[in-house]
């Protein structure tokens, strides 16, 4: 519930019309979006995505054990803002390729910490066959038939559509045989054409970043959403991008989770020229983020990309889950990221207990696998 200091601090503002808006269910329009963006008042603006958040899902907050695998750091497209990716792995450089039993033993030798799901991220390399993207699924798949594969982003599934001349359709069934079970949401940094031109403009279009998806949904694929915020996109841009994912999930309903990201400017082509986004502009984009997409059930907080503390302040803003255990990852750590290579459970549910919320254990699809009730008296310290 909004207490009446929000209220007053939104009126204050000129949002009393928006908050009246959220508080009777009704959508929000683009340009009451950028308005917010605007808000003055951060925690009036918090507090109305606190109590979107509230009633969707209480002070659950969700997490899952997750491992990522980048099978290749090599490249052919040239993103001015990407860290991660390299032009070959034959030279005294930071590129390199998994073959098919390295990148398999990385995931299968996590099974005894629990680990639910694999998120599989490349580069788009210019010599990999399509059996390798296969059977690097279809071999988890065989040695661990239980576990969930997140594999390929939208730019990757394109690329391969068009190296390999087949139909995204083709595509995707090929890899749900295989084993696929979902689709992440990387590589839609800004929707803006403008802004693509600028910084990623030899990779999937917007259009074929959503066509993908849809492609996926359709076959029955849920996938994840991202937005790369931070760089030089405007705020109307952000939420541009956030109106083409509201109304693709009105036309298919297969999006699961909404995550913006925070652009980090170390080691990439445009990070000397914009600083790294404050903790002010992430607050404001993940509330703006929960109020204007309301057919999107969560909205994840990447601690990774944020860092612990952020994260936690998150979760008064709009935000659900925190992602999960995130062992080994290292697209964001090539790219400056001082945060852990992994939290454990314990670390996570401290951190998330801290935040005055309740640890919620899911699996990929959002189903509860267990609720950690809050201990009875929990000390004052930090976010572990």
């Amino acid at each position: 519930m909004l207490t009446p200091l929000a209220h007053r601090a939104l009126e204050r503002d000129g949002l009393g019309p928006i908050r009246d808006k959220v508080l009777a269910g009704e959508r929000l329009s683009e340009a009451e979006a950028v308005t917010l963006f605007e808000a003055r008042d951060l925690a009036a603006l918090g507090s109305l995505a606190n109590h979107v958040r509230e009633a969707r899902h209480g002070d659950f907050t969700f997490y899952n054990r997750n491992v990522h695998l980048n099978p290749t750091n090599v490249c052919v497209a040239t993103c001015k803002f990407c860290s991660f990716a390299r032009p070959d792995d034959r030279h005294a450089s930071e590129g390199y390729t998994m073959s098919l039993d390295q990148a398999v033993h990385h995931v299968v030798s996590k099974r005894a910490l629990g680990i639910t799901e694999v998120h599989i991220v490349s580069g788009l390399h210019p010599d990999l066959p399509w059996e390798y993207y296969l059977e690097t699924v279809r071999r988890i798949r065989q040695a661990w038939p239980e576990l969930h594969i997140k594999g390929y982003t939208a730019v990757e599934l394109h690329f391969f559509a068009e190296k390999f001349g087949k139909t995204l359709e083709q595509v995707l069934r090929e890899l749900i045989d295989a084993g696929l079970t979902t689709i992440p949401g990387g590589g839609a940094e800004i929707f803006a054409a403008r802004v693509r031109r600028k910084i990623c403009d030899d990779k999937a279009t917007a259009e074929q970043w959503l066509e993908v998806h849809r492609a996926a949904h359709r076959l029955g694929l849920k996938s994840n959403a991202t937005m790369l915020y931070g760089h030089i996109e405007t705020l109307a841009e952000r939420v541009d991008h956030m109106a083409r994912l509201r109304a693709l999930q009105d036309e298919t309903g297969g999006f699961q989770v909404f995550i913006p990201l925070a652009f980090h400017p170390e080691h990439n082509m445009i990070g000397k020229a914009f600083p790294k986004p404050t903790g002010y502009d992430g607050l404001r984009t993940f509330a703006v983020a929960r109020l204007f997409l309301d057919n999107f059930d969560h909205v994840k907080a990447y601690w990774v990309s944020l860092g612990e503390r952020m994260a936690q302040a998150a979760l008064s803003f709009g935000v659900d889950d925190v992602d999960g255990t995130v062992l080994e990852e290292r697209i964001y750590h090539m790219a400056g990221a001082t945060t852990p290579q992994a939290l454990s459970e314990g670390q996570l549910h401290r951190m998330i207990r801290f935040a005055g919320r309740v640890p919620v254990e899911r699996d990929s699809l959002y189903h509860v696998l267990r609720v950690h009730d809050a201990p009875a008296a929990a000390s004052a310290g930090g976010p572990g």
